[in-house]
């Protein structure tokens, strides 16, 4: 009895810690847009996302060093698994509360390279392994997603002569969101760790299979920094801010951590059947749900998110009981 109250205060203190942290986290990198002039896409899609991306990056790149089979599956396992709830969960409550108008130039060098990642990680699927020449091409797209956001934002910072609120870089407030980044990433990070752990632990406790545990705890969890600043900026009504941190985390997630757990285990990394035959596909059919018809449409709509919820509910029935 001690151990599960203490497992259920850990739990508790972790949901505080992200959703305080979110909170600092989205005030923090809205300052950084209005006081850089950078667009919020952009500032989504680079900063804030690698700081929420810190969590799938750890947990792959240590199961990556185990050099184990197991350690492998749970590396590729949550990179994928992270993608398609940042997708299928994640985005889909995004557009299902935020639906907006979308300028379709700032968006599709970002939506091309993520399918592009998500398709070539397919392809590993069909070789059975993610190998080192597939793993640099994937670190290529990372290096063009960077540039491509370093460019547009040094164009964004020069082009932009509207006259910016002097209390925006007063002292006190650079100080005071420079404290709100740190603060919040911590918070989010450390705060989705005590999740994972302790919900794993509660899911044990319970009696629910490891394979599920993974699927849904472990994927979903690692996720939830994105989830607590989709949530936060719904609430704060920064939309940009939201699909730039998904769509840069899922990039990240498939074109760096990938590659980097390759490079850390010291080979080619393996893809399981299950993984070729359900996982990667549910990650490339996700993303070309939510971003081909905004592509096309020039705006995400209500229903899209809909779609992905209930694809996203389909895969998890079909991994959880049909595969299990």
């Amino acid at each position: 009895m001690p151990t599960l109250v203490i497992t259920l205060l850990l739990f508790a203190v972790g949901i505080v810690f992200v959703v305080k942290g979110g909170d600092f986290f989205v005030d923090a990198a809205t300052w950084i847009a209005e006081v850089s002039g950078i667009p919020k896409l952009i500032i989504g899609a680079t900063v804030v996302s690698l700081a929420t991306t810190l969590p799938e990056m750890l947990v792959s790149i240590m199961a990556a060093a185990k050099g184990t089979q197991d350690g492998v599956d749970m590396s590729i396992g949550n990179a994928i698994g992270s993608v398609t709830a940042n997708i299928g969960l994640i985005m889909a409550i995004s557009l299902i509360f935020m639906p907006s108008i979308i300028k379709r130039s700032d968006y599709l060098m970002k939506s091309i390279l993520m399918l592009a990642a998500a398709a070539i990680i397919v392809l590993c699927g069909l070789t059975g392994k993610v190998s080192v020449a597939l793993s640099i091409v994937l670190l290529v797209i990372c290096a063009i997603f960077f540039y491509e956001n370093i460019r547009a934002a040094r164009h964004a910072m020069t082009s932009n002569d509207e006259p910016k609120d002097e209390s925006l870089t007063e002292r006190k407030t650079i100080i005071t969101n420079i404290i709100k980044f740190i603060v919040g990433t911590i918070g989010i990070v450390w705060g989705a760790d005590l999740l994972v752990d302790n919900g794993s632990e509660l899911a044990s406790i319970i009696g629910i299979s490891d394979r599920i545990i993974g699927v849904t705890l472990v994927a979903v969890g690692t996720s939830l920094p994105e989830l607590i600043t989709t949530i936060t900026a719904i609430a704060k009504k920064q939309s940009a801010l939201s699909v730039g941190n998904i769509l840069g985390a899922n990039i990240i997630d498939l074109t760096l951590i990938m590659p980097l757990s390759s490079v850390i285990s010291g080979k080619a990394l393996t893809v399981t059947d299950t993984a070729a035959r359900i996982d990667l596909p549910a990650c490339l059919i996700v993303g070309l749900i939510a971003l081909v018809p905004a592509l096309i449409a020039s705006r995400f709509r209500r229903w899209q998110g809909f779609v992905l919820l209930a694809v996203y509910v389909a895969y998890l029935v079909v991994t959880c009981v049909v595969v299990a």
